[in-house]
């Protein structure tokens, strides 16, 4: 499943004096933005001993002043009939702010919230204040790779702010990554209807509603996908990868003509669609194919009913294998126009970007599909151009030969892939960004002896095929089995692909 790559980025902003990297840290008392009377003697008492935990510089008399605050607020929203004092709950949140308990200080300041709309905006600015230490902390301990520790800041930081989405969309991706994929769909959700609110977060709205229409895609969910898709779509019309992710889950619900439809009307709009949503809705239609069809249960049943009827077991045969027959006969029917429909995606991604290597590859292997022998040689014989030392591309075009008859050929591409190859080297990633493409790969020996060292020239493409940067590469010696992983990097505009040679 395709996820977007969120790439979390830590959060900058002007903290509010007093508050510092923690609020536990705090040296100054910052009183309230809007006007805020204690109007009891509780909550009087209560603020003073904020006040005086916040001041001092001594840790003793900070404990006892906090306890003697929250023993003080907590009794006059219980007992002291303080329970709609909006100041009696705003200091109690100030109270949770300094002993650092998110959860509690949002109850609070919702409560005083909801007593005094006028403080909204102080309170928002706390929140934001306490939020953006704690969501950075997150992301520090996620790039970190301390998964469990950036869980719990992420958690920590949506109960104090729960109007900006970043914070669960992040949650989100962790927990996917956990594998605790209804926990990620739920925030992935409740990001979704977060950034709904303000059109700053629009990408993150986004991802979001991708994101989960995925996982649900995935875990067969099929009217949930399709409702998460339709939603998306309705921001994003003209997302063709999208698009075509509906028509997959339709092929799966068994409503293929409206899904043949939503194919047939992409490849339409391919020229103004671009190469790459092309490309990546060409693998969504190839995926749609349904399984083959279980016949156990169908050639079951007419036996029954065949014997039922007192049919001989001669004409039992006769009608069941031909209700098998039929069954995937049907089937055929429809995996062969998906194939082609796929084909014709494939086929109009690379009209685009004909240096595309995935392009070449995934058109390559749909011919083979369809065993269309004649269209499927001069791809092949591009797809090598670009990545010349790739066993499966190899393979490909020995299958190529092979299909349109050219003996020697066919053994001499079989015997480079799986015997004479220096190294299989394996594209595992390519970025091109707006002045630089970065690239990684992995170079395995498949043979039972040390390979050489030997050096790798990797040029970089526009959309005309023309050289825009090259770097080589240096391979060491590789052991048997065993394989080595490379980064390129590619200084430049316009790099849409790139191929490769052994110097």
């Amino acid at each position: 499943m395709r996820m977007f790559r969120m790439q979390a980025a830590f959060v900058v902003t002007g903290l509010l004096a007093g508050v510092g990297q923690a609020g536990a840290q705090a040296t100054r008392w910052v009183g309230p933005k809007c006007d805020l009377k204690p109007g009891h003697h509780l909550v009087n008492s209560g603020l003073q001993n904020l006040q005086s935990a916040t001041n001092t510089r001594f840790d003793d008399q900070r404990q006892k002043d906090l306890r003697d605050a929250n023993r003080l607020l907590t009794q006059a929203v219980t007992t002291g009939d303080q329970e709609k004092n909006a100041a009696a709950w705003y200091y109690l949140g100030r109270y949770y702010i300094l002993t650092l308990d998110m959860a509690g200080a949002d109850t609070a300041f919702t409560r005083a919230e909801a007593l005094k709309p006028e403080c909204k905006d102080d309170i928002a600015n706390w929140r934001r204040a306490m939020w953006v230490p704690i969501i950075n902390a997150g992301i520090a301990a996620w790039q970190a790779n301390n998964r469990d520790s950036a869980i719990k800041a992420f958690r920590s930081a949506n109960a104090i702010n729960q109007l900006d989405p970043q914070g669960f969309k992040y949650l989100a991706s962790l927990l996917y990554q956990a594998g605790q994929q209804d926990s990620a769909m739920y925030y992935f959700r409740r990001t979704a209807d977060i950034a709904a609110k303000d059109t700053t977060y629009a990408q993150d709205r986004k991802d979001a509603l991708y994101n989960l229409a995925r996982i649900q895609h995935t875990l067969q969910r099929w009217p949930e996908a399709e409702a998460t898709y339709k939603e998306y779509l309705t921001l994003y019309p003209n997302d063709v990868e999208v698009l075509a992710s509906v028509g997959s889950v339709l092929m799966q619900t068994g409503k293929r003509d409206s899904a043949f439809a939503i194919y047939k009307q992409i490849i339409a709009r391919a020229d103004s669609v671009g190469s790459v949503p092309l490309l990546r809705a060409g693998v969504e239609i190839f995926q749609s194919v349904p399984e083959e069809p279980d016949t156990a249960a169908a050639l079951a049943s007419c036996r029954t009913e065949a014997r039922a009827n007192r049919l001989t077991p001669a004409r039992i045969r006769v009608r069941c294998d031909s209700v098998k027959t039929r069954i995937v006969r049907e089937r055929d029917a429809v995996a062969r126009e998906a194939y082609r429909l796929s084909s014709q995606a494939f086929e109009a991604g690379v009209k685009l970007n004909p240096y595309s290597r995935d392009g070449l590859f995934n058109l390559v292997n749909t011919y083979l599909v369809l065993d269309d022998s004649a269209a499927m040689l001069p791809p092949a014989q591009r797809l090598i151009s670009l990545d010349p030392m790739n066993r499966q591309s190899l393979r490909l075009l020995a299958f190529a030969h092979q299909r349109m008859g050219h003996v020697d050929s066919t053994l001499h591409y079989l015997r480079v892939a799986d015997s004479t190859l220096v190294g299989d080297v394996t594209i595992t990633q390519f970025d091109p960004g707006e002045q630089e493409a970065t690239l990684k790969a992995v170079v395995a020996n498949l043979r039972p002896t040390p390979s050489p060292p030997f050096k790798l020239v990797f040029e970089f493409l526009n959309i005309k095929g023309e050289v825009v940067a090259t770097q080589t590469v240096d391979v060491p010696s590789i052991a048997p089995t065993q394989s080595h992983t490379l980064e390129v990097k590619a200084p430049g505009a316009g790099i849409e692909a790139w191929r490769y040679r052994k110097a």
